[in-house]
């Protein structure tokens, strides 16, 4: 392995080794912590929609946490991106390295907890008498590929722009707000009328979400929404890059 690329893998090791410290210094639960938001919202979500108003979706517990969990990995990412650069301003004014590394661990150790969430989304499916599928085996790899390079891909966006327009920040936690109401996790796509499946198949997380919810419950990746949302990441990424590569040159001179 060339030595200049090992370099960069160490210093991503150790970057996200140091974002979960940070993230559990002084916490007595921890992990817990990671897997009691979404059941806690889960649960709100279930007396709003399933007790209140009634929505017709069978398994409503599961079907929501399934759609929670790849949702809390994005959301958390993205919402700490603004402050990814101005919190890490010291290192990038003392260190030669690559500062798209720090958006990129961040986004990591999302995924990773993330990833040791997955066995909660797995007790629940026993609960309602499901099983994990052999599919898993691929698409959960395939998934978190697609996923990881599109909140990399917005993350990188929105920590440089963020630097420059610190409003940001703010927008930023307003707009994935917003998205996830318009992501169909509460409810099924089959829910929205057909004249606006259009509308909901331009938000890039909707075939992803849709994607995640169909492989934990049915074991099965939906084609179109699978190469819809490698499109969205691949487009995201290149887009983010593009960006971070415009904007770096005057990251010191901001901080």
């Amino acid at each position: 392995m060339n030595r200049k690329v090992r370099h960069y893998i160490d210093l991503v090791i150790v970057l996200t080794q140091k974002e979960l410290k940070l993230r559990y210094k002084n916490s007595f639960f921890g992990y817990l912590w990671s897997v009691g938001q979404p059941l806690a919202f889960a649960f709100v979500f279930f007396i709003s929609f399933k007790i209140v108003m009634k929505v017709q979706v069978e398994d409503y517990t599961v079907f929501i946490i399934s759609g929670l969990f790849p949702w809390q990995w994005f959301s958390n990412s993205v919402n700490a991106s603004p402050m990814v650069f101005l919190g890490n301003a010291s290192i990038i004014k003392k260190v030669s390295f690559p500062r798209n590394l720090l958006p990129l661990s961040q986004v990591i150790q999302d995924m990773i907890h993330f990833f040791f969430a997955i066995p909660v989304i797995v007790i629940f499916l026993f609960v309602y008498h499901k099983t994990p599928s052999l599919s898993w085996l691929y698409g959960i790899p395939l998934l978190l590929f697609i996923q990881f390079l599109m909140t990399y891909g917005i993350c990188l966006i929105v920590s440089s722009v963020n630097l420059f327009f610190r409003d940001l920040e703010r927008l930023t936690e307003l707009m994935v707000t917003l998205l996830f109401y318009f992501t169909p996790i509460l409810y099924p796509e089959t829910m929205v009328p057909e004249k606006y499946r259009t509308i909901l198949h331009c938000n890039p997380l909707a075939p992803l979400m849709i994607s995640w919810r169909d492989l934990f419950l049915k074991g099965t990746l939906h084609p179109f929404y699978l190469f819809t949302s490698f499109v969205y990441a691949g487009f995201t990424v290149a887009l983010g890059y593009w960006v971070y590569r415009k904007l770096s040159m005057r990251f010191a001179e901001v901080l």
